[in-house]
């Protein structure tokens, strides 16, 4: 099913029929659409349902920065003050956030709101920040600088926040996979903004099919990806989410490192890997480095297989094409 949207993501194919077997649930959550296509009976259905929107709905109630009651936003608004109790489901996803910031060496750093906030392309004329201002937001941003113990967390500086943009819907697009498999549901799609995991394949086809945006015309397939067993796919880019200043796009993709969007020259980098989580933590970073290292840096992770996309130029990595459907 291709259609417009507002990031430049995948897009799970037309479902099989409801004669086929295969149901379909969609709902709001997390600033997206969420959709799952499975195959269950009646009953096992509904309590899959159930669990997955109560699951969803308690897990942006709790990390969600856009949830002023979050216990994401009472750690924001104590940066600067004092420390603040967590639990260990939030320690979980800290631990997350260590893990992700080793695996792309800094590019991908959970404090770094105060520059998104800063270069804010949504704003009805956005402008290019002042070198000091970019300076001044960098000075908040580092997760080597946030400090923790056991069941306590603290943001050293005011002003700095903890943002888990980067990687909340990937890893709640898995964790919906997961409540999948523990009702007995082998085969099902999950896709929370074109953010995707898969399980198995759809009744009567021997794969699931996702199609791939044309960043050079948005809302149009470029071709598209066959996925079956237990994998994840992501895309990202930023020729959607941008603005444009004396000439120059500016995109919503940020490099901590030098406060400025990423400007390499590349639109979209896509990866499949073992879960959603892996292929949004992949496609980002991958993104951010570009032509060749993107490339490379891909194929530094087993089983991982990508794609990126400039202007010009269409660079793969070795194995991609047993995913590629045209």
């Amino acid at each position: 099913m291709i259609q417009p949207v507002t990031t430049p993501k995948l897009h799970s194919a037309s479902p099989v029929g409801v004669g086929d077997g295969l149901r379909r649930m969609t709902f709001p959550a997390l600033g997206t659409m969420c959709e799952v296509q499975y195959v269950a009976g009646q009953d096992q259905a509904a309590a899959f349902e159930k669990q997955v929107v109560s699951w969803v709905q308690a897990f942006e109630a709790r990390y969600s920065r856009f949830r002023p009651t979050s216990l994401v936003s009472r750690i924001n608004q104590a940066a600067g003050r004092t420390w603040v109790e967590i639990d260990a489901d939030m320690e979980q996803m800290l631990a997350l956030c260590d893990v992700m910031y080793r695996m792309t060496e800094g590019l991908m750093d959970p404090t770094i709101l105060p520059l998104i906030q800063l270069w804010n392309w949504k704003a009805e004329t956005p402008l290019v920040p002042a070198a000091d201002a970019i300076a001044e937001a960098r000075a908040r941003v580092g997760w080597p600088k946030v400090q923790r113990v056991e069941g306590k967390i603290f943001l050293p500086r005011p002003g700095m926040a903890l943002d888990f943009g980067g990687f909340g819907k990937e890893y709640a697009v898995d964790l919906v996979a997961t409540i999948a498999a523990k009702h007995g549901i082998a085969n099902a799609l999950v896709d929370f903004g074109h953010d995707i995991r898969v399980l198995g394949a759809p009744p009567g086809r021997p794969a699931w099919h996702v199609g791939l945006e044309d960043p050079g015309r948005p809302g149009r397939s470029s071709g598209g990806l066959a996925l079956r067993g237990s994998c994840g796919v992501a895309s990202s880019g930023d020729y959607l989410r941008c603005f444009h200043h004396e000439g120059r796009r500016y995109g919503h993709i940020l490099d901590p490192r030098t406060g400025w969007p990423v400007g390499n020259g590349c639109l979209q980098a896509t990866v499949v890997a073992g879960t959603c989580l892996q292929a949004g933590i992949l496609s980002t970073t991958a993104f951010m480095l570009g032509v060749p290292r993107g490339i490379d840096y891909i194929q530094g992770y087993p089983g991982a297989e990508g794609l990126l996309v400039t202007e010009n130029s269409r660079s793969q990595t070795r194995g991609l094409h047993q995913y590629v459907v045209t």
